[in-house]
């Protein structure tokens, strides 16, 4: 066996066959020889995606098993398979068995690989804080994690603290109260709810810690210090999508083990002086808060509720009237229309954490504040009309039903986001945008369709649509009470019930009711056809899958403000 300070080399056997191996540099190698002597097919693995080196010939399956020999070891690696459901690669464990000459040469084998890996790899995650949510997707948390997850955390040396959710939000407070010193990083095991519980926990705590506050819609966001790891167990599971590019859990977990970290901007909607909420998907107004809204009236429904409800909705035809103020993106650095693709290592991505973070102290974990007001500088462009839909996305929003997303050629971490306005049109011109998410044509190639790269958005209402949408539900509250007591007084048994006054009173209180909002908005419905009362005058507004009780919002990108353990989508060349 060789050694020297940059390369590692011996023969070794790979059952019957004779291999050159090679530790040199970022890689190792090990070449087939046939009997004359010959090179003939090599195959190379980044040092950085070694996940383990154990002594003797290792399984890793349900149960663990272990043949310790005086001259076997074996490599555990990261392996590209071929492109599956998502338009990334999926990964899998990858495992080869070498036989050395002799013990001596075995054990200088382990210690090299360990060593090398250290150095190579410091960033790797050792001790992680994983919740489940075990009722999110088909209810299979708990079982993806303990059966692929947790086999792979052992086999790389990661301990992990698991916390099996039992409420909305117990993740986000336990983030917010709880010592996180030691950990590493935070995995949900879940959809896009569980990872936006974990989002606001960090930004909160972080925001927290800092002395920062949330609710100053001007104030520069602390980026948080752990990273977020995504394992895809929920009915929806966009973020990881857009971010790695297939849903599989193994392909997460082994991104995980091997410390890939990927910036995410994202966007803080504030009602006023108020935080609202954190989006790193969509907001949207329109069409997509009508969708939500009326899938709410159909949770019975399942998943199937959004079909159902996109269908109704679309056959309302609605449009609503808005003011969209928007702030400019530097149109010479990148745009909605370029053509490109956020890949992984994106050049756009990269070269954005100087102009981010001119400010930067490399001495401290967290960023100046010095630059709270400079990324709101700048001429704001207004914007009025009837809209069928606003929307607001710091990702391509990319899904296996629409490959790529609401705006294909935007980025994870360039301190922007696109708005996207389609205009009043007719139910075929809509119907056409929406098909074209579904295939590879330009969606916004539309004379109805607008989309600007943007810093911050503003959205408020005509002045008087609020006052008269209201009106208008408190004339059919009143219009259904008095048909609700007509009704009973037409039958003697429940008009001797006494139950009429109660009965209506409660009824005008539920539609008249200011103190519950979202509520209010969440059982209003938003569909309109022959039986139908008359058309809403303005919608709701979808954030991530959560309807916002607020209409009038302001919402700001924070660049590069948390980290995933991903590497973004990797192209299909790099298999």
């Amino acid at each position: 066996m060789e050694i020297d300070s940059a390369r590692v080399e011996s023969s070794v056997w790979i059952g019957n066959k004779r291999y050159r191996a090679l530790l040199s540099g970022w890689y190792f190698s090990w070449t087939e020889i046939d009997k004359r002597n010959r090179e003939k097919k090599t195959i190379s693995v980044p040092v950085s995606e070694v996940i383990g080196v154990k002594e003797g010939r290792v399984e890793i399956q349900t149960q663990k098993k272990v043949e310790d020999t005086d001259l076997d070891f074996t490599l555990f690696y990261v392996k590209r398979n071929s492109r599956g459901n998502g338009h990334g690669l999926s990964w899998s464990l990858g495992r080869t068995q070498f036989c050395c000459p002799s013990r001596g040469v075995r054990d200088q084998w382990i210690t090299q690989l360990r060593t090398t890996l250290k150095t190579h790899s410091p960033s790797r995650p050792h001790r992680l804080l994983v919740f489940i949510n075990p009722f999110g997707g088909k209810k299979m948390g708990k079982q993806i994690f303990h059966s692929l997850v947790a086999p792979l955390f052992e086999l790389a040396g990661i301990s992990s603290h698991v916390v099996v959710t039992e409420r909305a939000n117990q993740a986000r407070d336990y983030i917010l109260k709880k010592d996180l010193t030691g950990f590493d990083g935070v995995i949900c095991v879940g959809g896009d709810g569980m990872f936006s519980e974990l989002l606001h926990g960090m930004i909160g705590r972080t925001q927290q810690d800092a002395g920062v506050s949330e609710h100053d819609p001007t104030v520069m966001l602390q980026p948080c210090d752990l990273h977020i790891g995504i394992i895809p167990a929920g009915s929806t599971d966009c973020v990881c999508f857009a971010t790695v590019g297939i849903n599989d859990p193994v392909t997460s977990t082994l991104h995980i083990i091997i410390g890939d970290s990927q910036p995410l901007d994202v966007c803080s909607v504030h009602y006023q002086n108020t935080l609202v909420r954190y989006s790193v998907s969509m907001v949207g107004y329109g069409f997509y808060g009508d969708v939500l809204a009326e899938s709410e009236r159909h949770r019975w429904m399942g998943p199937l509720r959004y079909d159902y409800s996109g269908f109704m909705v679309y056959l309302c035809n609605r449009s609503y009237p808005g003011i969209v103020q928007y702030l400019p993106a530097d149109s010479h650095i990148s745009s909605p229309r370029d053509k490109t693709r956020c890949l992984s290592g994106c050049r756009v991505c990269s070269e954005s954490k100087e102009r981010l973070f001119p400010h930067f102290d490399s001495s401290s974990s967290l960023y100046s504040t010095s630059q709270c007001n400079s990324e709101l500088e700048g001429e704001w462009v207004t914007i009025e009309g009837r809209f069928k839909c606003v929307s607001l996305t710091c990702m391509s929003s990319s899904c296996p039903r629409s490959p790529n997303g609401l705006s294909p050629s935007a980025h994870l971490a360039d301190g922007t986001a696109d708005l996207i306005m389609v205009r009043e049109t007719n139910p075929l011109g809509f119907l056409t945008f929406l098909h074209r998410h579904t295939n590879k044509q330009d969606q916004f190639d539309l004379p109805f369709v607008e989309v600007h790269r943007v810093k911050a958005v503003r959205f408020s209402l005509p002045p008087g649509a609020i006052e008269e949408d209201e009106e208008e539900y408190e004339e059919e509250a009143d219009r259904e009470i008095q048909t609700s007591a007509e009704r009973e007084l037409e039958d003697p048994e429940k008009l001797c019930s006494g139950n009429i006054a109660g009965h209506s009173h409660q009824h005008l209180a539920g539609w008249k009711e200011k103190g519950s909002e979202t509520s209010r908005l969440k059982g209003q419905g938003f569909v309109c056809g022959p039986c139908c009362t008359k058309p809403r005058l303005v919608s709701v507004w979808n954030c991530d899958g959560e309807i916002l009780p607020h209409r009038e919002i302001s919402c700001r990108v924070h660049g590069q403000l948390v980290r995933l353990f991903a590497r973004g989508i990797e192209n299909s060349t790099m298999q």
